[in-house]
């Protein structure tokens, strides 16, 4: 048997890191940013919802432009991984991929209380281009866009481009109807629409 004393160990609480401060303020500057308007949201609530100090903010970010762009390189980021995601079950097959994401999309911006992209959104609220917040979105967009013509060329369109910009006005239209019309909307017609665009395209 030990002879080892059992006390209890000595618990301290160090102070938060600015690491573990500056995640708490970008997933909470996230949400609000997404679900309330960039513009609408100020610092003092973003502190006050994620439990910081407004110090903290202003050591993690210089500025809120600066939390702002890093708000919306995470969205790119998120936006990517769901688009992408149909490769898995999909591989090889872009029009498949393509369709699946769509179709998912189309439930999504059918849904009450769907709030769009957050890209598109800031490209309306900031629509001075020198501003980081309107250079990330359109930075995104345009990636976009090149990656539907990529698509749109493996599947052997006729005219890939044409194709790819007629895909892109169908997932914008979507997110605007969906905020506008919410459930039963025209955004529940969009794997529809994009399936009879593709096949008279092929």
């Amino acid at each position: 048997m030990s002879t080892r004393s059992k006390t209890a160990p000595v618990v301290t609480t160090a102070p938060e890191s600015p690491r573990r401060a500056a995640d708490r303020i970008r997933d909470t500057a996230f949400d609000l940013f997404y679900r309330e308007g960039i513009r609408a949201v100020g610092v003092e609530e973003i502190v006050t919802r994620a439990g910081v100090t407004k110090p903290s903010l202003y050591r993690a970010y210089e500025s809120k432009d600066e939390l702002i762009a890093d708000y919306l390189r995470d969205y790119d980021q998120r936006f990517c991984q769901r688009f992408e995601a149909p490769a898995v079950d999909h591989p090889d097959d872009p029009k498949a991929q393509l369709l699946a994401y769509l179709d998912r999309l189309a439930v999504r911006a059918s849904a009450d209380g769907y709030r769009g992209c957050g890209l598109t959104n800031a490209v309306i609220e900031y629509p001075d281009h020198a501003h980081p917040a309107h250079r990330v979105a359109v930075e995104s967009k345009q990636a976009l866009r090149e990656r539907l013509r990529e698509m749109c060329r493996a599947m052997q369109a006729r005219d890939p481009d044409e194709l790819a910009d007629s895909l892109l006005l169908l997932i914008e239209g979507s997110y605007v109807s969906g905020q506008t019309f919410g459930e039963g909307g025209p955004a529940r017609m969009l794997g529809t629409a994009a399936r009879r665009l593709i096949d008279a395209a092929l």
